[in-house]
């Protein structure tokens, strides 16, 4: 076999390992008793109460082991948080739309907690509208073959291509959930033939494995619309972490939780304490302790030590192995892969609370809504890399259309986004951290006025005049608020050679610490960082 065929063949023995484990064998675990712990020891300790984080500590917990989770910020849930504004308004400091399980017709399991039910979910009007310069698409909800066929309509000449790339799509998602269920014991001989759509698209950008069947580039663009969810365009993201997803999306459907995210990390917080665990808020880790290249616990910024059996980092994995710990030499070769990776976009956002109905107003019934000024994808991200909001697009919010009150009487709730680089802000890092913010205030607010007005010229006419409430968040925002690095919102980026198995791993080269999050397998967004922390558990299970 070709070097090309045996790095193929390493690749799909471990390609399982970066699929969510949505389902655990929690009787082959062992327990703990959660009892006659001394002061300040725990079974494990988690650093950041962000999904993954929480998730991981969930699954301790449910188990019967003794979590302590310690998060730096005042509430609970990373980018899964709400803040409150005069006014009523209460704004979601993610957009977000999420696949969900349903039970006895209810939208409200939560993927891998069936225990946790007070979380009730609601579906999107549409899945999500795009906008092109051309074309106005709102996608349907679980219904794949409607959207392929309004893509036909508008496109008559490339109906073999629309429908060829959804035939890999649904072939790849075949294959994969065929090979895991084989555990990787097939017969590489027979393997093209046996897995025909996985042969294909083996170390494709989707955009290269979207060009074997597309010819027409707006077909392309307008199929990648949701590109903006992953992080990367569709030339440099990996075609797993664009298909399967966006699949899963087409079929399952799009939620939003009552109560906003909020209430995903609350509910997972009190499944945490109700079971004996803890949760410590305002309590930010400065150091992993380790002896012999092994954790054995942390200390926080004011000097109080924590020790467990393992310590699970839901940092950003710069902080996790360049700050908090003094084994540079032994992680020399580790952190030297870093530079080989390359660290997700970040984003600008303008919260707006409007003093009136607007959006019921002009007729507007979509919940989520992506712009573009066009139909090239690294143009588009070049924008967003070089905050450049002239050109670039957005994805605007309102959640008023996914449920009645989700606003305070007669007013609408706005949230709208561009994805961005981190370079445009370092030049005001530095006052940003002294508390010294003219200028940057100024910066970000010249941001926001190009947004607002571009919203206001394309969907939304009359925005600027209605606002009551305005509220900016930048790339330094994020990072003070989550410390992610460089605000990063996806972690590492799905390139493809940190994507699925690629992905830097839950076990780390110190012994007892391990990763669980965005910056680790499967990767970032709610769908992933959930099954992350469960992930990470098992694997420490398979240890102890």
């Amino acid at each position: 076999m070709s070097d090309k065929g045996l790095k193929r063949r390493d690749f799909l023995k471990i390609l399982a390992t970066g699929i969510p484990t949505l389902t655990l064998d929690w009787d082959s675990f062992p327990r703990g008793k959660n009892i006659g712990k001394g002061k300040n020891q725990v079974d494990a300790v988690i650093i950041g109460a962000g999904l993954g984080g929480l998730s991981c500590a969930a699954a301790f917990a449910r188990q019967g082991f003794k979590p302590l989770v310690l998060e730096q910020h005042s509430i609970p849930g990373g980018y899964a948080t709400t803040f409150k504004r005069p006014g009523g308004f209460v704004f979601d400091v993610s957009l977000h739309s999420t696949t969900v399980g349903e039970r006895n017709g209810l939208a409200n399991l939560i993927t891998g907690f069936p225990e946790v039910k007070d979380v009730k979910f609601v579906p999107h009007p549409f899945l999500f509208r795009a906008i092109f310069p051309e074309h106005d698409i709102r996608v349907p909800q679980k219904n794949p073959k409607k959207y392929v066929e309004m893509l036909v309509s508008q496109f008559p000449d490339e109906k073999q291509d629309i429908e060829g790339i959804f035939e890999d799509m649904f072939g790849l998602s075949a294959d994969i959930s065929k090979y895991s269920q084989a555990a990787g014991q097939v017969d590489m001989s027979t393997f093209p033939q046996e897995f025909p759509y996985l042969f294909k698209s083996f170390n494709k950008t989707w955009g290269a494995l979207a060009d074997t069947r597309i010819k027409n580039p707006k077909v392309k663009a307008i199929i990648s619309a949701q590109w903006g969810y992953y992080g990367l365009p569709p030339s440099k993201i990996s075609c797993y972490y664009y298909a399967l997803p966006f699949l899963g999306y087409l079929q399952q459907g799009g939620y939003y939780p009552i109560g906003r995210s909020q209430k995903i990390s609350d509910a997972l917080v009190k499944f945490i304490e109700d079971r004996g665990g803890k949760v410590k808020l305002k309590t930010r880790v400065d150091k992993i302790l380790t002896k012999d290249h092994l954790a054995y616990g942390v200390r926080t910024e004011e000097g109080t030590e924590f020790k467990g059996k393992v310590v699970v980092s839901n940092a950003n994995a710069y902080d996790t192995f360049l700050k908090m710990m003094d084994e540079t030499d032994h992680l020399k070769d580790y952190v030297a892969k870093f530079e080989e990776y390359s660290v997700s976009l970040s984003c600008f956002q303008v919260f707006l609370g409007l003093k009136k109905d607007l959006v019921g107003e002009v007729g507007l019934k979509d919940s989520e809504i992506f712009f573009s000024h066009g139909y090239d994808d690294d143009a588009s991200y070049k924008a967003f890399l070089e905050a450049d909001m002239e050109n670039s697009g957005y994805t605007l919010a309102l959640y008023d259309n996914v449920y009645k009150g989700y606003s305070p009487e007669g007013k609408n709730t706005v949230s709208i986004l561009v994805l961005q680089g981190y370079k445009h802000w370092e030049r005001y890092e530095a006052d940003y951290r002294q508390g010294n913010k003219k200028e940057y205030k100024a910066e970000k607010e010249r941001m926001a006025d190009i947004l607002i007005k571009k919203v206001e010229e394309t969907v939304l006419p009359g925005l600027s005049k209605a606002v009551e409430v305005k509220e900016i968040g930048t790339p330094l925002t994020n990072w003070r608020y989550t410390r992610n690095y460089r605000g990063a919102i996806y972690g590492w980026d799905q390139t493809m050679n940190n994507s699925g198995p690629n992905r830097m791993p839950h076990a780390t080269p110190i012994k007892n610490l391990y990763l669980a999050g965005a910056w680790t397998q499967p990767g970032h967004g709610y769908g992933a960082v959930i099954p992350s922390g469960l992930q990470c558990f098992s694997e420490i299970m398979k240890e102890w």
